[in-house]
């Protein structure tokens, strides 16, 4: 298995949220197994998201996505507040 971990800071998290439901169908067709989403309890402007695949192929591919089609347009990311910083993770 392998994670995609993806770290950044918000600046309206309802707003954020609402963006991030509106790809659970692409995330589903991408091939993510699982994801868990976590704020730090002292900071309501910050996310913590973990994507799961069953390959790394699929976690980079997803990332590219990301990278490209997602975080590089306002209008997909509407609450995103600086650059996402992203680690993909392999079980061991």
């Amino acid at each position: 298995m392998a994670t995609l971990h993806i770290e950044h800071p918000v600046t309206d998290f309802d707003l954020w949220r609402e963006a991030f439901e509106r790809f659970a169908e692409l995330r589903e067709q991408s091939g993510v197994r699982g994801q868990r989403v976590q704020q730090p309890i002292d900071d309501a402007h910050y996310v913590v998201i973990d994507l799961d695949f069953d390959t790394v192929r699929e976690a980079e591919a997803f990332l590219d996505f990301l990278q490209t089609r997602v975080w590089s347009i306002r209008e997909s990311s509407p609450a995103l507040d600086g650059a996402p910083q992203t680690k993909i993770l392999q079980t061991v």
